[in-house]
């Protein structure tokens, strides 16, 4: 199920693969599953400031919820909020369970290094968020619990967490932006991941056009009101310093 909306950007994004954007204050990012099966993870970060960075704790304790989904935001270490999950096909995204690393992925698919299989190779989520946060001066002290979208995880009788059946082709999420982020992503297999085979599933990253703010779903929780409330001093703060209206 997709949205029938103009874009100002679209591109397709390949499994195994890693990618990062800076998106305005009020953009908005769709992310859709073309196949089924695909799992993106994300990480958030200020531009202007990049010790800032997503809170996982933070997001699921301010909601009273252990999944995300349509109505839910996702926030930073300083109490803001980066955005709004605007809409949502699949209904329930993972927020405990981390990035798969080179060692499992190994155990889980066997090698297959660039060197021997070029763009079929097996990328890990853990490396490929390196590769990005690179790109902006950031290693590994800046890796934070990341967002998987299209996982969903059930839990055991035993505490036991397992990776339930996967997303429809043509799945979709938007998220609507509250302050400029730094998106860094990757599409690699979740660490749960049961397949046989190194998923490889595509993913179309979508920048609709135009700027909006979170829609009411977002700020119906008194918390989340608080969090915009943030957001709009840290904004104030900002248009006092450089003389530009917030």
């Amino acid at each position: 199920m997709t949205e029938n909306i103009t874009t100002e950007y679209r591109t397709v994004i390949p499994a195994g693969a890693h990618w990062s954007l800076r998106v305005r204050r009020g953009g908005a990012l769709r992310l859709t599953d073309l196949q089924g099966g695909a799992n993106v993870g994300l990480l958030f970060y200020n531009p202007e400031n990049l010790l800032e960075r997503y809170n996982a704790p933070d997001t699921l304790k301010c909601q009273h919820t252990f999944r995300l989904t349509a109505g839910h935001c996702l926030y930073s270490d300083m109490g803001r909020i980066f955005c709004g999950i605007e809409r949502d096909d699949f209904g329930w995204h993972d927020t405990v369970c981390g990035a798969m690393n080179a060692a499992s992925t190994l155990a889980r698919f066997g090698a297959a290094d660039y060197q021997q299989a070029r763009n079929e190779r097996h990328q890990n989520g853990y490396d490929s968020f390196l590769v990005e946060l690179a790109k902006y001066g950031l290693g590994k002290r800046d890796m934070a619990a990341c967002v998987n979208l299209f996982s969903r995880v059930g839990a055991d009788d035993d505490g036991n967490l397992r990776l339930v059946p996967a997303s429809l082709p043509g799945a979709a999420v938007t998220l609507r932006f509250a302050m400029d982020t730094l998106v860094i992503l990757h599409t690699c297999p979740h660490p749960l991941s049961a397949a046989r085979q190194y998923p490889r599933g595509p993913v179309e990253i979508a920048l609709p056009a135009g700027s909006a703010p979170l829609p009411p779903a977002c700020l119906a929780r008194e918390e989340n009101q608080r969090g915009m409330a943030n957001n709009a001093l840290y904004y104030f703060g900002e248009s006092a310093r450089t003389g530009v209206p917030s």
